[in-house]
Parts: C-alpha cells; structure tokens; sequence
C-alpha cells in the first residue's frame, strides 16, 4: 500500500482519452457536494439496535480518547533525504554562528587583572596591596603590572566618612558641605587634565582660603626647592611629561574630627597614580641645574612614544574650618593646615614647580642627585608618610 508520501502507480499511458473519469478528484470538496449520502452497513445496525436499547451516556471519569490523525501514516517515518539535508545544514550553520560569536566576544572582553577590584577605602588599610607580575607600561596598558591597575578612576577612588553627623559647632549639613569643600579642592588640585597638564590653576586658587592662596600664587611665580606648587598640585611640564590618559588612578579616604570651640578638621590621605609619557624636551638638563647632567648619548634613538612611567604622588593634609563667629576665615572654604607629600618615580630635585618622572630610560648616564634614602614601597599605604628626612627615597615597584 502506499502512503501519502508515496506517489500511487500509473497504470495509464501518455495520450490515454478514453476513461470517463479523468480529471476528476476524489478529495474532501467533492464528498462534501454530494446530494445523497448512504449510511454504512455498521450505522444501519446500531441504529436499529439502538431503537430497541439506547446507549448509556458516557461517565465522567472516562479518560479522552486519542484521535490519531488522518492525514499521516501510523507506522515509522520514512527518512526524506532532502529535508534530513536541510537539518544537518542548519545545525552547522548554528554551530559556526555559535563559535563566531563566542570569538566576537573573547576578542572584544577587557584583559582581567591578576586581583580583583577594589573600591575606596573606608578605613586604613592592614596590608599592602598584593603583589603582580612585572610588567612594562605600554600606551595601551598603563597600568601593567601596577597594582593601581585594580584601583578606581578618579574621584570614585577617594572615600568618604560614613555619614555626616553635627561635629563641634558645626551642623551636620555644615560638617557635610565642609567635607564636599575638600573634595573639590582635591579633585580640582590632582585630577583636572587642564592643570595636569600645565596650564591654568586660577579656579584651584579660588577654592582656597586667602593665606593659602597667596602662597600658592606666589609658589607658582618663584618656584624653588621650598615654595614649590607641587606641594599644593600635580602639574607636568607638556615640554617634559605628557599624561597618556585622563585616567588618574586613585586610592584613599576622607575623614572628620572635632576641633573643639574653634571648629572642624577635615583629613585626607590620598595616593594619585599618573600614567605619563615623554614630552619633546625629557632627558635634557634641567635649567638652574634642575635634574642636570648631560643626556644619554642613545635617548634620541630610543622611541619615546611607546615609553611609558608612573608617577605615584601620596597626599596627607589636614584642612581646618574655623567658626566664623570668631575666626576672620572665610566661611565653607579650607584652610591648610599639617601637610606632607611623597612623590615617587620622580627626580630627587625640587623646585622647578612641576612633577619630574625619572624616564630612567632617557637619563641614562645622566649626572644628578641618586637616591639616598630607605627602600619604600609607594602603594603602602598601611603607614602614615614619614617626617621628612632629606633623603630621596627608593622605590620597590612602580
């Protein structure tokens, strides 16, 4: 018998004129137009028996019965070459989709780091940060081998005191806008690209309270080795250092005190970590005998723009706001109070009013100050910075 897959036999020939019915279709329509239709012998019988005996009704607890459908064979499917084709087709066109996306996507994915993230800090830490492996900065990956590579950007990475609350004389919402003063003072002095950069300081001069203002004007006019801006900023000279990224690594806190009747201490301790490359004049003698000794005889050979250093400046400073109801201040503005920085990959000397990464690279046979002073590790932070002992400290990772 064949089934409806299965065209029936032939049994006419081409030409063939002489059958009545040819043409015509037996289907579903052609049933259904009949005028007369005659029951079969099996409903002729129960119609009679069921005169006599009606059927009983069906109980409720009879389960469905299962209507199988006309339109297909019951036995086993017949494998149909070109639709099993087709499927295995489909698969291996999924399957190279699935890979091609799943390589899309280990291309495009950021390079992890060794450690995992870490957050602002809320309280000092314990610990150093872990070590990683050694690693060359490249424009692309400034942070290579750095643990500042698992730190916040930028402001996120200066935490702040949980909560607010009244503090001497001082309302809870004055202790909160005199804290939010701080932190635009410190971002504004550390993390602005303009006064990264070299360039103007005016609006950081502007959140300052009189006296501080007018040493850091005056530090930004004579620099020295004693009144330098970068006690107050972090600045490069464009002609010697370039920032390779407006990302600046960052890492510390923020925290209140009392400061009895006189009003508020506001203390920051924050590590910025700048990634630099060379500007056009880095490696050449310093003027005034800044950083002086003659330049390697190799530095112009060497390809300055894929050169890369970190400079890591750690700030401690204690900011007081007095009570104007007694104190000539200046209400909501900062005034500096105990302050020491630590500048790390940097010259020994001071004084020419910018950072001076080492570009150990460029300065090379170099004459100048080496340093003198203990090994330090600059991502400790487990410890208060040191008083300062002349001495220019060596660092153990960069």
């Amino acid at each position: 018998m064949p089934t409806t897959d299965e065209p029936g036999p032939d049994n006419g020939g081409p030409g063939r004129t002489d059958d009545p019915f040819e043409g015509l279709v037996l289907d579903e329509e052609f049933v259904r137009s009949a005028k007369n239709r005659e029951a079969s012998g099996r409903a002729r019988m129960l119609a009679e028996r069921w005169k006599k005996d009606p059927p009983p009704a069906n109980e409720p607890w009879r389960p469905t019965t299962e209507v199988r459908s006309k339109d297909r064979p019951t036995g086993p499917a017949r494998p149909h070459p070109v639709r099993n084709a087709l499927l295995l087709l489909g698969v291996v066109v999924a399957v190279l989709v699935g890979l091609a996306v799943t390589d899309l996507g280990r291309s495009k994915a950021p390079e992890s780091s060794a450690l995992p993230t870490v957050g602002a800090e809320t309280a000092p830490p314990s610990s150093a940060p872990p070590s990683v492996d050694p690693d060359v900065p490249t424009p692309e990956r400034p942070w290579a081998g750095s643990p500042a590579a698992t730190w916040p950007n930028g402001t996120a990475g200066i935490g702040g005191p949980d909560g607010t609350p009244a503090t001497g004389v001082f309302s809870a919402e004055q202790v909160a806008a005199d804290v939010a003063a701080v932190r635009q003072l410190l971002v504004a002095s550390n993390l602005d690209p303009q006064v990264l950069s070299g360039g103007d300081v005016q609006h950081v001069i502007d959140l300052m309270d009189g006296p501080d203002a007018d040493r850091l004007r005056e530090a930004l006019a004579h620099p020295d080795a004693e009144h330098d801006p970068v006690d107050w900023v972090s600045r490069f000279d464009p002609a010697r250092a370039l920032p390779i990224t407006d990302q600046v690594k960052v890492q510390g806190r923020i925290s209140v005190e009392g400061d009895g009747a006189r009003g508020l201490l506001v203390h920051a301790d924050v590590t910025f970590v700048y990634a630099v490359r060379p500007g056009p004049d880095a490696g050449k003698p310093e003027p005034d005998g800044l950083g002086a000794g003659a330049r390697s005889a190799s530095w112009t050979q060497l390809d300055r723009s894929r050169m890369v250093e970190r400079e890591i400046v750690r700030r401690e400073m204690t900011f007081r706001f007095y009570d104007p109801e007694h104190y000539d201040v200046t209400p909501g503005k900062p005034r500096l109070g105990e302050f020491r920085s630590e500048f790390d990959n940097n010259w020994c000397e001071r004084g020419s009013g910018y950072l001076q990464p080492g570009f150990v690279s460029l300065r090379t046979g170099a004459g100048g100050a080496s340093p003198t002073g203990p090994t330090t590790d600059p991502y400790d932070r487990t410890e208060p910075l040191p008083e300062d002992d002349g001495g220019c400290r060596r660092i153990t990772r960069s």
